[in-house]
């Protein structure tokens, strides 16, 4: 029943950024398969996520690209963690990005890791390389943290692969 949810929340909510877009070319998708907790037996749960990003929005800094992005992470164990934060991607060679982002959200348990609160915080690093026919892959490792407002903060350290589309 959850997946339906989030499957209609997904198709809305890309539909709408769409058709509302002033420039819909410069949306940007990235696509997660990864392990949520993998070094904590017995709580350890696969996800797929979905980032949006809309490349209209980046502010150029000194640092690099200052980006907003949305996103959904779920599980088979009906975990979920919705968020919205900003990235920062800086250009390491001709074909390397290093993006580390911060995101709050609310996290969903389901049947998986208990985080002790709805609330939680998302950093991220990512490394990410463009391939000569413009396919862009990368790999992430974040944390999830709910920074002690709960009454305990176990966190959870988690790895995905990464497909990234700009349309």
């Amino acid at each position: 029943m959850i997946f339906k949810k989030i499957i209609l929340f997904l198709t809305i909510f890309f539909i709408t950024t769409r058709l509302f877009a002033a420039d819909p070319s410069n949306h940007q998708l990235t696509f997660y398969a990864g392990m949520f907790a993998p070094s904590d037996s017995g709580q350890r749960s696969p996800y797929l996520a979905v980032q949006h990003l809309d490349t209209n929005l980046g502010k150029e800094s000194f640092f690099g690209n200052l980006q907003p992005i949305t996103g959904i992470m779920v599980s088979p164990d009906y975990q979920g963690y919705i968020y919205t934060g900003l990235q920062l991607n800086k250009k390491i060679g001709d074909n390397l990005t290093l993006t580390p982002s911060f995101t709050p959200g609310l996290y969903s348990r389901g049947k998986g890791k208990p985080l002790y609160h709805i609330l939680q915080f998302k950093s991220e690093i990512q490394i990410s390389w463009k391939s000569k026919n413009k396919n862009t892959f990368g790999f992430s490792f974040n944390h999830i943290s709910n920074a002690g407002i709960g009454e305990r903060n176990p966190g959870a350290n988690n790895y995905m692969f990464n497909y990234i589309k700009k349309f």
